[in-house]
């Protein structure tokens, strides 16, 4: 398929990953180069090179929109049914809070589980070099060049959720505390997938979402965990522990999948690497801008992690939480209502009162 080989005829040797220090300077002197070779830089540019290189059929715009719209039924038939918590269990969780937000984590869990099981078939099991050879996601690249099926796949699948994700964020979700954070990422997010699609930076792609959705899978296995670990007004130790692992392996990928590989296989590669095989590649500043932007986020959600194991180690925490959450306001918010008659259910994970 179209950019699975690392050359047309000619084998290269994989570069070396490269550290922090080289990183940084190597992306600082070719952004540095970028900047003082662009004298033409503006609108005008930017509308002439769009025309020239987009490649994007309304059919396949039409497609993803009618997969966000299937994503958002799918969730709701299974936030109804399969992930519902019926009346008589409703003792499952520790309370209508956690038995409110269990549906999310679980339909979260099952597509994060399936979408990162399809990257790490096209990264390892597939004759796509990306993973080892960041570089040669740029190798052989060409406007309007053919999308591979099975990486066209992963992108209407990713894209559609996305959207839908837009959506669910603001009616179907948990309100927390990075909800406008998380808001702000999706539409980053949806914007890099459609883009990289219609300018076939496709491979760079593939690699940003496999290195992000792991951190994913743990996140709502381990969240599943701390709702079930009180089910029928009875402790289960199993899932505690399994919750307490399960933010520790979370802290860990986080870090080596987001901070430490993200930045050094994928920014390495597109703010150094692409111009190396590419000069001039179209919209250079525009989708490193974006990736710089999902960098700063990981960041700042890793601040969350970081706080939350220091609570934990001064003793202020007793046990695993979401520190995202509004659990401690929602709780009053909560006692209050019912004490006026007025107490609001949560259903499939909807939050009526939401709050910027």
């Amino acid at each position: 398929g179209a950019g699975a080989g690392p050359g047309a005829g000619m084998q290269r040797q994989p570069e070396p990953m490269p550290d922090y220090g080289q990183l940084l300077r190597r992306g600082y002197r070719s952004l540095a180069g970028a900047v003082r070779d662009c004298t033409d830089c503006g609108w005008e540019l930017s509308r002439r090179t769009w025309a020239e290189n987009v490649s994007l059929a309304w059919s396949e715009t039409l497609l993803c929109l009618l997969g966000a719209i299937g994503w958002t039924l799918l969730r709701r038939a299974a936030s109804s049914s399969l992930f519902q918590v019926s009346p008589p269990r409703l003792r499952c969780c520790r309370g209508p809070w956690d038995a409110a937000k269990m549906p999310e984590s679980a339909w979260k869990l099952l597509f994060y589980t399936l979408s990162w099981s399809y990257g790490t078939y096209l990264l390892f099991f597939t004759d796509y070099p990306f993973f080892y050879d960041p570089p040669s996601v740029f190798y052989d690249w060409k406007k309007g060049m053919d999308v591979p099926t099975d990486i066209a796949v992963a992108y209407l699948m990713q894209g559609s959720f996305y959207g839908h994700s837009i959506y669910a964020t603001i009616y179907m979700d948990a309100w927390r505390k990075d909800s406008v954070v998380m808001l702000v990422h999706h539409i980053v997010t949806l914007t890099l997938i459609t883009f990289s699609y219609a300018f076939r930076y496709h491979n760079v792609g593939i690699l940003v979402l496999f290195l992000h959705d792991i951190s994913d899978v743990q996140l709502e296995f381990t969240k599943l965990n701390v709702y079930f670990k009180y089910r029928g007004g009875v402790y289960h130790r199993l899932n505690d522990v399994i919750s307490d692992i399960g933010c520790l392996t979370f802290s860990i990928s986080w870090f080596w999948f987001r901070l430490y590989w993200f930045p050094l296989k994928v920014l390495y590669a597109t703010c150094h690497s692409s111009l190396q095989s590419v000069p001039n590649i179209p919209f250079y500043f525009f989708f490193n801008a974006l990736l710089f932007l999902l960098t700063l986020m990981n960041i700042y959600w890793f601040l969350y992690i970081v706080l939350f194991v220091a609570k934990v180690l001064t003793g202020q925490v007793q046990e695993v939480n979401d520190v995202r959450e509004y659990d401690v306001d929602d709780s009053k918010k909560a006692r209050a209502l019912k004490k006026k008659g007025g107490e609001k259910h949560l259903m499939n994970g909807i939050v009526k009162d939401k709050r910027l």
